[in-house]
Parts: C-alpha cells; sequence; structure tokens
C-alpha cells in the first residue's frame, strides 16, 4: 500500500517569482553578492600587500599620495584612497582582503552549525530516550551568552582562523537544533507520516521522504542570521585581540589597531566599520526575505 504525500508543495516558478518581487531580497542578495566579488577579486581592485609596512607614510588621511619605488626600483605615484595606519599599511588594501576572511567565517560557520544541528536535531526528534538528555545540553548551551562562550572557547585554541571558527560554531549549533526539533515533532504527528510509520516505512526513509524537504527552507533562512551573526562575533573576537591573528588582515583587527588614534585619524575605524555594518546588514535583509517568501506561517499572514 503507497502512502500519498499531501505535504503542500508550491512550484519553483512560484518561489522564484516571489524572491523576485523582495525587496529585501534584491537588495540584501546585491549586497552580499558585491562583497563577495570584493573578497574573490582582491588582488585586481588595485590594492597593495595589506601586511606591507612603509614607516614613511604613517597615519595618512585619505586621497594622499606618495612616491614610492616598485619591484623593479621604478619611482610610482601610490594613492592611499582610504589613508594608511600608524605602521604605514594602506587602510584601502587592508579593508578589501579583510572582505575575505569574513565572508569565509561567516559561511563556514553557517554550513557546519547547521549540519551539525541538523544531525542532532533529527535524532533528538525521533529517539524520544536520548530528546530529553541532547535538549537539557543544548539548553545549558543556550545559558551562555554566545559571545563570552566565543570567547572562552578561543582562549583554549590557539589563536586563528580554525579557533575563531570553533568557537564560534559550539553555541550556534544548539538555536539549529532547537529548530530541526520543533520540525520533526510537527512532521511526526502529520496524518500522513502516522498512515506511513503504520504501513511500516524504514525511519531512514521515512527522514529522507518527508521530514528532510520540511527543514530546507528554515535552515536556509538560519543559515543566513547564522551567517550575520558570525561575521560580528569574528570582528569582536579580532578587535579584542583574541582572534584571527594581527598580521592577518579582518575588519575587526583594522578598527582595534586604529582605536588608540580614533580622534585623530577615524577613518582607521569608519571604513572598515561601515563594511562590516553594511554586511551584516544585506545578510540579515536577505534571511528576512527568503523567510517572508520561503516560510508558509509568514506567507498565510501575508
Amino acid at each position: 500500500m503507497a502512502v500519498a504525500d499531501t505535504t503542500p508543495v508550491r512550484p519553483r516558478a512560484s518561489v522564484l517569482r516571489q524572491l523576485l518581487r523582495s525587496t529585501s531580497v534584491i537588495i540584501g542578495g546585491l549586497i552580499v553578492g558585491a562583497m563577495v566579488i570584493i573578497g574573490a577579486l582582491a588582488p585586481w581592485l588595485d590594492t597593495r600587500d595589506p601586511a606591507e609596512v612603509n614607516p614613511s607614510v604613517r597615519n595618512k588621511l585619505p586621497g594622499f599620495t606618495a612616491t614610492i619605488r616598485d619591484d623593479d626600483g621604478n619611482k610610482v605615484p601610490v594613492t592611499y584612497r582610504f589613508g594608511t595606519d600608524s605602521l604605514g599599511r594602506d587602510i584601502y588594501s587592508r579593508v578589501v582582503y579583510g572582505a575575505r576572511v569574513s565572508l569565509i567565517v561567516g559561511l563556514t560557520v553557517s554550513l557546519i552549525s547547521i549540519v551539525i544541528g541538523l544531525l542532532i536535531g533529527l535524532i533528538a526528534g525521533y529517539v524520544r530516550w536520548l530528546d530529553g538528555i541532547l535538549m537539557r545540553f543544548m539548553d545549558g548551551l543556550m545559558a551562555i551568552p554566545a559571545i563570552l562562550l566565543a570567547i572562552g572557547l578561543v582562549s583554549v585554541f590557539r589563536a586563528g582562523l580554525f579557533a575563531v571558527v570553533v568557537a564560534i560554531v559550539v553555541p550556534e549549533v544548539p538555536r539549529v537544533v532547537r529548530l530541526v526539533r520543533s520540525i520533526v515533532l510537527s512532521i511526526r504527528e502529520e496524518p500522513y507520516v502516522e498512515s506511513a510509520i503504520t504501513v511500516g516505512t524504514p525511519t531512514p526513509l521515512l527522514i529522507f521522504r518527508h521530514v528532510l524537504p520540511n527543514t530546507i527552507a528554515p535552515l536556509i533562512v538560519q543559515g543566513t542570521f547564522i551567517c550575520a551573526a558570525a561575521i560580528l562575533i569574528e570582528a569582536i573576537l579580532s578587535f579584542l585581540g583574541i582572534g584571527i591573528p594581527p598580521e592577518i588582515p579582518t575588519w575587526g583587527n583594522i578598527m582595534a589597531e586604529g582605536r588608540t588614534l580614533f580622534r585623530v585619524f577615524p577613518q582607521n575605524i569608519l571604513y572598515p566599520g561601515i563594511f562590516l555594518a553594511v554586511t551584516v546588514l544585506g545578510v540579515n535583509m536577505l534571511g528576512d526575505g527568503l523567510r517572508d517568501v520561503l516560510d508558509p506561517k509568514m506567507e498565510r499572514r501575508g
């Protein structure tokens, strides 16, 4: 006896049209896409080595032009669009290259958190005797503020990209687990799932056929919010000096190095701060737009 799946499915063309009509999706997608392009094409955007130190041009204002020697010994004019920091490094180059680190951290944390949270959430939703144990552990992690937990974890490992990713993933996983578990518990009570269980459908097939398709849209939305939070937390950790090493340009590092001379040279914090704020805003707008389109509850409210 075959059991028909009665879950409502919207045509892909209809979803695509709604995405293209969503202002949040369009604006957020353009911002995120622009930041991805900036990070990917950093070496070709008229940038210099972000770690190059030149004491002769320390603490220069935006637009300053200096004549320096290139690798061949020729004198060439160089314009520092965003000025220079206290070591004579080009802030424009450091900000552009910093986009790479922020996006890598955000995307990596989002992907790992979703994969781990999905697996634990499925187990918690289907294995009843493990549900209480797993969820009490998740509740304990969520009781600790994310930034404090991240600071504590990153202090255990050696400073670097791996330590930052691990420190941010741990507090984000419980949120994904709770989301997936709630979906599993609601889907498990649906008539078509109960019918499938009655006719002896194997649990793995039941999960892949009925449960996973219902988690895709919520997890995509949750992933965008995790990405935005990860970018912010990475900047905070780097600003505090316990995240990415100072020799690697990140927006948090740039702002941390410029805070001592903020009153005299505010551009050292202003430019990376603008890039950070715009990126987080774009990711959050993209997540809001995706939630409005992909979440059936939001659609019914509209």
